[in-house]
């Protein structure tokens, strides 16, 4: 895959950047920076206007506002890093808005640095850039089959080779735990957090219980509770909740979680359930910040452990549900028995097979392609 990929979110970040500055986070080595920069006239690796702040010679150019006077745009990377960022980017567009558009990015969630001081209300527009997707890669052919094994992360995606896969695991949790998090805040177990962070691709897809990561880390329940918030917001994980309807039991405080880098999950059935809602929760950040919806991504489950894996709600109301399987089989009898107590008008079971059948008004097993295809995610 070309690095001059086109990323499905530059036409929008291109439009906000006109009337407002755009803060775009997402996950270490996604292609923020090759998106930032590619935005930049005269585009180049080296580019006078694109300042990152781990750079002590950039830093003093930020500080000192040292950047080229005849560029539009100016890229700001980790300038979250510095303690009273927020006054400072709220100076630079105050001042400098007639003259100058501002990016803003970096690897942690700058909504969560943005809140406190003074309010960037209004000043901006948040954007977050996911993995690749097979709707990003047009479903060119063979790429569905290397977003399972490598994921969606550009380089090793691109590189597609099993010992550059894991070497890039072991240098980005490297850089995540002993970089990333040392930025966020002063913590003293990082060994600890490490082990979390490995243990992790053992619980996805199940629901995720505190008290035995608790056990197994050596560590109380609210430190652990801590450190997965920190593991989100640095974009190493995520969790979704449940989905509750007045006709089902449903679970109420179960959680599932989920990896932003699939290809880590040895068994296969769960590596895909975890690439399936990571294509969900792209679709729903992209309507959210592209579009202004709210938009939301649960699961499916009741007291008697009947469950589907994903329920995409849009304003609070639920569009459809996906059950994954890994192979072609039979439909799910839990799709059935959701379908007659909740109001979620479509439920697809989705495969990495070929049988596409439509089973009643409601209910679809089909291949993942044909469901991108179907729902148009990106």
């Amino acid at each position: 895959m070309s690095k001059t990929l086109i990323r499905y979110l530059e036409p929008s970040i291109k439009d906000d950047l006109k009337k407002k500055m755009v803060f775009l986070g997402g996950p270490r080595q996604v292609g923020k920076t090759t998106l930032a920069q590619h935005l930049i006239k005269n585009y180049a690796d080296e580019h006078p206007a694109y300042l990152n702040w781990d750079s002590d010679e950039h830093k003093s150019k930020i500080k000192q506002r040292e950047w080229p006077k005849n560029e539009p745009l100016i890229i700001l990377d980790e300038i979250h890093k510095f303690k009273n960022w927020r006054n400072m980017v709220k100076g630079f567009y105050d001042t400098l808005k007639n003259t100058h558009s501002f990016l803003i990015t970096g690897s942690a969630r700058l909504d969560h640095f943005r809140k406190g001081g003074d309010s960037l209300l209004g000043r901006y527009q948040y954007y977050r850039l996911h993995p690749y997707s097979l709707p990003e890669l047009k479903y060119q052919a063979g790429s569905l089959e290397q977003l399972m094994k490598f994921g969606g992360f550009p380089e090793p995606f691109t590189m597609a080779n099993e010992r550059n896969l894991r070497r890039w695991h072991i240098q980005r949790l490297n850089r995540l735990i002993r970089t990333d998090l040392r930025d966020w805040e002063d913590v003293k177990d990082l060994d600890k957090i490490f082990a979390l962070a490995e243990e992790l691709p053992n619980r996805v897809g199940s629901p995720l219980s505190i008290n035995s990561l608790a056990n197994d880390i050596e560590a109380d329940f609210k430190t652990i509770k801590r450190w997965l918030n920190i593991l989100s917001s640095l974009y190493y994980s995520y969790q979704i909740a449940p989905f509750g309807s007045t006709k089902i039991r449903a679970v109420k405080k179960e959680q599932k979680l989920f990896l932003w880098d699939w290809s880590q999950i040895e068994n296969p059935g769960i590596r895909f359930e975890n690439m399936v809602g990571s294509h969900l929760l792209k679709y729903c950040h992209y309507l959210e910040d592209v579009e202004g919806y709210k938009m939301e991504l649960r699961f499916l489950r009741d007291t008697d452990k009947r469950e589907v894996d994903f329920v995409v709600l849009r304003n609070k109301k639920p569009l459809f549900a996906v059950e994954c399987k890994h192979g072609e089989k039979s439909v799910s009898p839990h799709l059935f028995y959701f379908k007659e107590r909740t109001n979620i008008p479509h439920f697809y079971q989705v495969h990495l097979g070929k049988t596409h059948r439509q089973i009643d008004q409601r209910i679809s097993l089909m291949p993942f392609e044909t469901f991108c295809k179907e729902v148009s995610l990106v």
